[in-house]
């Protein structure tokens, strides 16, 4: 058992690295049939055995012709040898002649082009167009959306609807997967009462659990909640020991700070190790993280929107981690600023803020006027965090880093 130095808050950066870097995928595989495994993380990388399309296809109704029996100028005047519905084989094109068509049907050997049905005038079985289509003219060549041997699937990727439909275009049945990562949750607090209980004045309701929950259930975890926890240090034991057994990852909120009724970090010690503590950016100072046994523990804070501001700026990378999807820090998006922020900070701050578009027709972001830490209602409103690096302001007009919700749960 040991315990991190608490006498400093650790910058952005640095923590950022330490989790991230001591963080190894759980790495437990299963196989899912194609219907069950829409955001399941693939398991291996998936090269196509097979060409898509597997021949050379109609895109379009029409009639298939091979380009050296038309007339150099004028009217061509074909007989039709065969008609080619899409899912039928089709014989070799009788020289001289043309095949109706129609589009996703197979072009006849002999044929290099198609020409649409609009251009052509059909009577007593045969075809007259004035038309000249170059060779190759409305035709699919066999692999022009994938050809064998192609990667199509890389392994790490969160498996969308596009890309479970591409593993069924080249014939894949099921698809080896990660089991979902187990995350344990409990939330520590006297004053929290669950939403359809009667309020006291001097409770609040629980708004942290359904958050995290959320969260966890977009991501694809498998959530195991303990619900909420006395605040005695007993207790808090309990509850961390037996979700540390049940669990991959062990989320709390509440019971991180420097008060008295504060049993988290204490409780974190006495059991296992902790790593890092106290954060230097806000919301969301005071952040635990360590180990019990096998199990990671991350300890948010229990303001409203300081559990979320914490959540995807760090419990976000390490379940990336931790589902074999890899993380790559976020990319911020350099914007111009529809907002003053003259009051400097010495720590790095995350404000709520969203899109606008101004009269001139520039993207510009503003931030969410009370960005009070207990304000969840600016996560609502929000669709993404401005950082502000520590000890800057901000005047309206100047270029500011802007950093999606969305790309830390993509």
């Amino acid at each position: 058992m040991t315990s991190c130095d608490t006498t400093a808050m650790l910058a952005y950066d640095d923590a950022l690295r330490q989790l991230t870097g001591g963080i190894s995928p759980i790495g437990k595989k299963t196989d899912l049939e194609l219907r069950a495994a829409l955001g399941a993380v693939l398991a291996e990388t998936i090269e196509s055995r097979i060409d898509v399309p597997g021949c050379a296809m109609s895109s379009m109704d029409g009639y298939a012709v091979n380009t050296a029996d038309l007339s150099a100028t004028g009217t061509t005047t074909l007989p039709l040898s065969q008609r080619i519905p899409a899912g039928t084989a089709a014989a070799d094109l009788r020289p001289g002649s043309a095949a109706r068509i129609f589009t996703g049907a197979p072009v006849p050997a002999g044929a290099d082009a198609v020409i649409m049905q609009e251009q052509v005038l059909a009577a007593d079985g045969s075809i007259s167009f004035e038309v000249h289509p170059q060779s190759g003219s409305n035709i699919r060549p066999a692999g022009n959306d994938i050809k064998s041997g192609t990667r199509i699937l890389t392994e790490g990727c969160r498996l969308r609807a596009q890309d479970i439909g591409l593993a069924a275009s080249v014939g894949l049945k099921t698809l080896s997967v990660f089991e979902p990562i187990r995350v344990g949750i409990f939330f520590t607090g006297d004053e929290l009462v669950e939403p359809g209980e009667q309020l006291a004045a001097h409770q609040i309701y629980d708004s942290n659990r359904y958050t995290l929950h959320g969260l966890l259930t977009a991501m694809g975890c498998e959530v195991v909640d303990l619900g909420l926890v006395g605040d005695s240090l007993d207790e808090t034991k309990a509850a961390m020991q037996l979700a540390a057994t049940r669990a991959d990852l062990v989320v709390t909120s509440g019971g991180v700070s420097v008060g008295e009724e504060d049993y988290v970090r204490i409780a974190i010690e006495q059991l296992g190790e902790l790593r890092l503590w106290r954060i230097g950016i806000k919301p969301g100072k005071p952040l635990a993280y360590g180990q019990i046994d096998a199990t990671a523990f991350m300890g948010l804070p229990g303001n409203p929107v300081s559990v979320f501001a914490t959540f995807c700026l760090f419990v976000c990378p390490v379940i990336r981690i931790l589902q074999g999807r890899g993380w790559q820090k976020p990319l911020p998006l350099p914007l111009i600023a529809d907002f003053d922020w003259p009051k400097p900070d010495s720590r790095r701050e995350f404000l709520r803020a969203r899109l606008t578009s101004a009269d001139d027709g520039q993207t510009r972001v503003q931030v969410y006027p009370n960005q009070d830490s207990g304000v969840l209602t600016s996560t609502v409103w929000a669709d993404g965090f401005v950082e502000i690096a520590e000890n800057q302001t901000v005047a309206a007009g100047d270029v500011v880093n802007y950093l999606p919700f969305a790309q830390f749960f993509g």
